[in-house]
């Protein structure tokens, strides 16, 4: 019996923010911080910030617009940060439970299953509402799938392709047949938007996928998988459940509130360095598993990548390929979605995938925080 992508879901949030209207709430940002801190700034104390623009987000990035679970915070010169009212555990369905079940029943109506037909759902993403109960024991109750199980787990943008390989595995050891991947992500929670350099990078949404052992050919036959993992700080995170014993033992001088968030702990990245290092493992791991798979870069007729950035697209194309390979073979959505992190390769998947001849082999393939990247070899039926 083999193993098979069979359906795929994709939940957009209601908001969309362009480039023009990020920079517009940016740049008022900069100059009330250049106009309070102008004594300093000419005294040499401190540096003034730089006004971003549309046109440099969309040079460096190729990204032009992302979706958001709020607008409104985000835009505003004061906040920059999505505003997110608590709902009451149990008694209210969380905002990242509720889209992945959307997500997820939209991967079951495309899959023609029912959520009765799951064994179990991985909820793999960058970031969770809570530490426990499991965000995924949410969403299995939510969706009405009754037994089997369901867990959380992070690898940060690579957790999509990671989550496919522990589907894989589950069915191949026998835990059950039809496993969900789930990919929900809140990046604009997780993001500075006062940081010049990061401030346009992320979108939010959410993903699912099924994972299905068949005696019936269907969807994609998953031939491969392959995983890689670095340390690596060059892309980081550290907001976490420690902060306020954190922020307790340094000392009332270095954070006089200890409930005020700390924006050095949010997403931040050395953009060039990850460039540099990524892009050369990512083409190499692939590479190396075609050629265990006793295939040719040739034979891959689609690669559906992780949406960091443009110019890394282009770059893995024509190192894999070749540097006169069609553009084609690597769809991209960055520039409406922008980086959605685990969710951004399955976006490219789920809209794509039918684009693809029968015997028609392709790759989704994922890459960030760790440094951590996967690699899924698939043939559609």
């Amino acid at each position: 019996m083999k193993t098979y992508i069979t359906g795929t879901g994709l939940y957009t949030p209601p908001f969309s923010i362009s480039n023009d209207e990020l920079v517009a709430t940016f740049n008022q940002y900069v100059d009330s911080y250049n106009s309070e801190h102008a004594g300093e700034i000419a005294a040499g104390k401190i540096e003034a910030l730089e006004h971003s623009s549309a046109a440099f987000i969309e040079k460096v990035s190729g990204i032009k617009s992302r979706y958001v679970m709020d607008k409104k915070g985000i835009l505003d010169p004061k906040i920059m940060a999505p505003v997110i009212p608590a709902r009451k555990l149990g008694e209210e369905l969380s905002v990242m439970a509720e889209m992945g079940v959307a997500a997820l029943q939209a991967a079951l109506d495309d899959a023609g299953l029912k959520a009765s037909d799951l064994d179990g759902i991985i909820l793999a993403c960058s970031n969770f509402p809570r530490t426990y109960p499991a965000t995924s024991i949410e969403i299995q109750k939510a969706i009405g799938m009754v037994g089997g199980f369901a867990y959380d787990m992070n690898v940060a943008c690579s957790a999509a392709t990671f989550g496919l390989a522990q589907a894989v595995g589950s069915i191949a050891s026998g835990l059950g047949r039809r496993i969900a991947v789930v990919n929900a992500e809140i990046t604009s929670a997780h993001l500075n938007w006062r940081n010049r350099d990061s401030h346009f990078i992320f979108g939010d949404v959410a993903t699912a996928t099924i994972v299905e052992a068949s005696d019936t050919p269907k969807g994609y036959e998953v031939i491969d998988t392959k995983l890689f993992t670095e340390f690596s700080t060059n892309i980081k995170n550290e907001f976490g459940f420690l902060d306020r014993s954190e922020y307790l033992a340094a000392g009332s001088q270095m954070y006089p509130d200890i409930n005020e968030p700390v924006t050095d702990k949010l997403f931040l990245q050395n953009g060039r360095k990850v460039f540099r290092e990524v892009c050369p493992k990512v083409s190499e791991l692939i590479t190396e598993q075609l050629k265990d798979n006793h295939l040719s870069p040739s034979d891959i007729k689609m690669m559906w990548l992780h949406q960091a950035n443009a110019n890394m697209l282009d770059l893995i194309l024509r190192t894999v390929i070749g540097r006169e390979a069609d553009k084609a073979i690597v769809p991209s959505v960055i520039d409406e979605f922008a980086n959605t992190s685990s969710a951004s390769p399955i976006i490219v998947f789920h809209r794509y995938k039918d684009q693809l001849a029968s015997k028609d082999l392709g790759v989704i393939c994922s890459f960030g925080a760790g440094y951590s990247i996967g690699s899924v070899l698939v043939r559609k039926v």
